[in-house]
């Protein structure tokens, strides 16, 4: 595996950096090299938030912003009207977006044509909200994650979520995780 770079964008309090840790914790506990970071300063609650990942089977000698992500994952699909999710992203890179609807709509909002990159999708919201009663989307969209790109091991995974989360919402996210991997498809 070479150095691989996802950038998350979110709002303030969905967890973007909340899922790029788990993501990292996952590979290292995978034996790989890794990095998490998020990118936000004094940005109040719903204020919109980048957090970044790399990976490698390599030790890792970059310590700067993520500007040319193999991988964009989208936690609200409101900030698509807003914010240009796919600045820098790197040529059939990896698009994995929380959305329900029409893919060609998708498309337009994120303005990019059909073919240009790989565009993932699943209902991590609605997901979030059946299982853990809350709208928070960040392990829901590393579900999606693993559908699009096998970053980490499904017991890594499992691992760096019964570490960063308590019993009983350990267990609850691991099923917002499988929920979200099973539903995720590429449009």
């Amino acid at each position: 595996m070479a150095l691989i770079e996802v950038r998350w964008h979110g709002r303030g309090g969905q967890g973007a950096w909340t899922a790029s840790n788990i993501l990292a914790m996952a590979a290292a506990i995978d034996g790989k090299h890794v990095q998490s970071f998020p990118a936000f300063g004094p940005e109040r609650s719903g204020a919109p938030v980048l957090a970044f990942t790399r990976i490698s089977e390599e030790p890792i000698e970059i310590h700067s912003m993520v500007y040319e992500p193999d991988i964009v994952v989208v936690l609200d699909p409101t900030l698509l009207k807003n914010v240009n999710v796919t600045q820098g992203l790197k040529k059939g890179g990896i698009i994995v977006v929380n959305y329900e609807g029409d893919a060609e709509k998708l498309y337009n909002n994120i303005g990019i044509s059909k073919g240009e990159y790989k565009v993932f999708i699943t209902p991590a919201t609605k997901l979030a909200l059946d299982i853990l009663k809350r709208p928070i989307t960040n392990t829901a969209m590393i579900g999606a994650l693993l559908k699009a790109s096998k970053l980490v091991s499904w017991e890594g995974l499992e691992e760096a979520i019964k570490k960063r989360f308590p019993g009983p919402l350990a267990e609850k996210n691991i099923e917002l995780v499988k929920k979200a991997y099973e539903l995720a498809q590429e449009v």
